[in-house]
Formats: structure tokens, C-alpha cells, sequence
């Protein structure tokens, strides 16, 4: 199936983004259109938890019949992702942040990957020909939770927690018996399946600036995420154990 065939939809998982949410759909939009060899696309508004009038501006986009949106009253990436990617019909699912951290044409490799048989394509901020603008803080705690990633679960990828990937809806049918973190640690659940079950994965070397907008503030508590993440390495490793001595009784 050639790209012009395919259908996909770029999930964009959202909590209190009034202040941007519009005018970086629209620009989601505007490339897209300009760039008709894609395929067919649609985009999806995930909202997981907004008290603000992310509810609002989302619905407002919804009148473009090429975008829809939910709301969940909990919060959670994991949760949002779970749930658009279950309803969606398109043949590639992909997602990306709403603060649109990544470089557009970052998607042209991404679904191009996965044309070419990819069964997931995640981001790299860590590839060889990366480019990455961020604070020393959250660049040291991403490189961290990376290499703790590895060294307890044996994830071979390079970067879990980019938020932007893409999987073909056939490969996602298999994995989301075994992903079903709520929030954060979705993303290293997804590669940790995709590498357990023997799918191919492509990581993509990606331009990534954090984002900067003074009127939005960050919600993320690094401290509390760093325990957080420690926590559910800790479960994963466990439940690793557990599958292969359940595997070895076999």
C-alpha cells in the first residue's frame, strides 16, 4: 500500500493548553494540507483533565470535519492515548505533543517508516543527528531516565519518553493487551511490548525545542516524576520476571 493509500491520525494529547492549542492545530493543519502525499489524515484532541477552556477551543476546531476531540475528567497521557487510539480507524496512529516540541517535517521519516514496514516509529533526542534545545535539568533527568530504563527493564530503545511515534493499527491490536499505564510511562510500556513481541522499531533522530511560552506553566514536578518513573521501572522489571518464569514452567 503506497503512502497515498494509507490513512493516519495524529493524536494530540492535551491537558490546559488554551493558550497555544488553537493556533498549533492550525499550523498542524496548514502543513498537512500543504503536504497532500502523505495520505488521508485526520487529528484527534485528546483531552485528559483540563479545568481550563481547553474544552472550548477544542470543540471550536471540530467544526474542520477532519478533527475531533474528547475530554476526560482524568488526567493521564497513557489514558488519553489508550482511548483515541482504540477508536481510531485510520491505518497508522500516530501522536505527538501539543506544544508541537518536534519539528514538523520530522513526520514525513516517521510515516515514511512506517510505509515501509515499521511496526513503530518513536522520536530520538538522543540519535547522532539530533537536535535538542532544552533546560540542563531536563536534559539531564530525560538522559537519566533513559539509561535506568535500560539498565532495569533491558530496553534496547533509545529514547522512551519523545513524545512522538507512530504505530501501524495492526500492531497496535497486539500490543494494547500489554499497555496500560495511564500516564507517562505508556511510552516505554509501547516500546517494551513492541521489542518483547518481536516487532520492528525505528527511531527517528528529531529537532526538538522545548517549548517556552512564558504565559504557560509548567505542571510537571520533576522531583515527584523521577519517583514516579523509579516506581513503574521497578513494577516493569518485576512483571519482566514474572512473564519469563511463567514462560520457563511452559
Amino acid at each position: 500500500m503506497s503512502a497515498l493509500d494509507r490513512s493516519f491520525v495524529i493524536v494530540l494529547p492535551t491537558k490546559n493548553e488554551a493558550l497555544v492549542l488553537e493556533q498549533n492545530v492550525r499550523l498542524l493543519v496548514r502543513f498537512l494540507e500543504g503536504l497532500p502525499s502523505l495520505g488521508r489524515w485526520s487529528i484527534c484532541i485528546a483531552d485528559n483533565g483540563s479545568t481550563d477552556a481547553t474544552p472550548a477551543v477544542a470543540a471550536l476546531l471540530a467544526a474542520d470535519p477532519r478533527i475531533r476531540w474528547f475530554h476526560l475528567d482524568e488526567s493521564g497521557r497513557g489514558r488519553a492515548l489508550q482511548r483515541a487510539w482504540n477508536e481510531a480507524t485510520e491505518d497508522t496512529l500516530c501522536y505527538m505533543d501539543a506544544d508541537l516540541s518536534v519539528d514538523l517535517m520530522a513526520l514525513l521519516h516517521l510515516l515514511g517508516e512506517i510505509t515501509r514496514g515499521t511496526d513503530v516509529a518513536y522520536g530520538s533526542r538522543f540519535a547522532p543527528t539530533a537536535e535538542i534545545e532544552r533546560s540542563v535539568l531536563r536534559e539531564i533527568t530525560s538522559r537519566g531516565y533513559n539509561i535506568l530504563a535500560r539498565l532495569m527493564t533491558g530496553l534496547k530503545a533509545r529514547d522512551a519518553q519523545c513524545g512522538f511515534k507512530a504505530v501501524r493499527r495492526e500492531a497496535w491490536s497486539t500490543l494494547k493487551t500489554r499497555v496500560d499505564h495511564p500516564g507517562w510511562f505508556f511510552d516505554t510500556q509501547l516500546l517494551l511490548a513492541a521489542e518483547e513481541s518481536g516487532m520492528r522499531l525505528t527511531a527517528i533522530p528529531v529537532s526538538w525545542v522545548e517549548a517556552r511560552d512564558k504565559r504557560r506553566k509548567s505542571t510537571v514536578n520533576v522531583y515527584r516524576t523521577i519517583r514516579d518513573y523509579l516506581t513503574d521501572l521497578r513494577q516493569e522489571r518485576a512483571r519482566r520476571k514474572e512473564r519469563a518464569a511463567a514462560k520457563g514452567r511452559t
